[in-house]
Parts: C-alpha cells; structure tokens; sequence
C-alpha cells in the first residue's frame, strides 16, 4: 500500500508540474479546438508507455552502464523541443477565428506530436526511470509494475484532456485566437527555454 501510495503522489506532482506536454495541449487546443487537444492529450499518454516499457525491460540499466547513450537520447529530446517551439514562435499561418471551421492538422498529426514530445521529453524519462528504480521494489509482481505503468499514462491522459478541455472553451478559445501571434510566440518560447536548459545540463 505504502508504495502504491509513492508511485500514485509522486506521478501526480510529476504530471501538474509545467512542462512542454501542457504547452503543447495548449497550442493545439486553442488553435484547432477541443477534439484535437483530446487527440494530443491521447498521444502523451501513450508517450509515457515508452518511457515504462524501456525501464521495466532494463534498458535503463543498459544505461546507466552506457552514459553517453542516455545522455545522447536525453539531448535529442532537447532539441526536438528546441525545434517545435522555434516553429511556433516562427508561426506566420493564422486559423481561421470561426470555431466551426475544420482543424488544419489531422488526428493522426496531433497524436503522434504529442506522443513524441512526451517520449522525447527528458523529464519524463527520468521522472519513470527513478520511480521504477527508487520507489517500485524489485519484487514487486511484473503485472503490478505494468498496472503502475498503466496508472502514469492515465493520469496523464485525464490531466491534460481536462486542460484541453478548458482550453478548448468557446469564451477563452475566442480570446486565444484573438491574439494567436502572442499566444504561439510564448508557447514558442516556453518551449525553447526548456529545450535549451535541457540541452545545456547534458553538454555540461
């Protein structure tokens, strides 16, 4: 019970924390509305299913015997988000403000961004891969283990379905798109920043 407990807080706190999982549910919520944001939110979960696949197979383990491998996947994390935010601070397309209107990006194009910003995400990786190997006991049942698997990508998925929801509103979708240059520039920018600082720690 006591480590059921640990792994369901500390996933909580791991998924609120700001990130570029909610900047990216932001950008697609407010910009091609509330079925695409679900879509992305549906990606992220399943990003987190490749963070907990690699580390109950011990791939971690491989390595943390192989740092330069972790560090070079850690960085190419980084700059895929490096990348995705420079778009969208670059971003010149304006939507169309009429919220009947069809989204521009397909299902399939908002999943897969939004399951490769998570399965890309450093944070995640070492947000799993220590909960699995700090908190999860070794003789903890593998079918145990998958259900706290199963729990992280819940807890993700229903977490950001809300903030797309939200964002998705009519009232607050209006005044987002009112001002998509600003909204696409900070998203832009929150995103680099991330990116670059994670950059930065695995150069160091």
């Amino acid at each position: 019970m006591t480590e059921l407990f640990a792994v369901a807080l500390i996933t909580v706190l791991a998924v609120i924390s700001p990130g570029p999982d909610f900047a990216m549910i932001t950008r697609y919520s407010y910009l091609f509305g509330r079925r695409t944001g679900l879509v992305c939110a549906l990606g992220i979960a399943l990003g987190v299913q490749v963070h907990v696949f690699y580390t109950m197979f011990g791939v971690s383990l491989l390595a943390h015997h192989a740092e330069a491998v972790l560090e070079g996947v850690k960085l190419a994390g980084a700059c895929y988000l490096v990348y995705m935010g420079w778009r969208s601070f670059f971003n010149r397309s304006q939507v169309s403000q009429d919220l009947s209107a069809r989204p521009a990006i397909s299902a399939w194009q908002a999943m897969s961004h939004g399951f490769l910003t998570n399965a890309l995400n450093p944070k995640t990786t070492l947000f799993v891969v220590s909960t699995y190997t700090q908190v999860v006991s070794p003789g903890t049942p593998l079918a145990q283990q998958f259900g706290y698997g199963l729990f992280m990508s819940a807890a993700h998925w229903l977490w950001f379905s809300v903030g797309a929801w939200s964002i998705s509103a009519e009232g607050l979708r209006r005044v987002l798109l009112d001002r998509q240059r600003l909204v696409d520039r900070v998203v832009g920018a929150v995103l680099m920043i991330l990116g670059a600082g994670l950059a930065l720690m695995q150069i160091k």
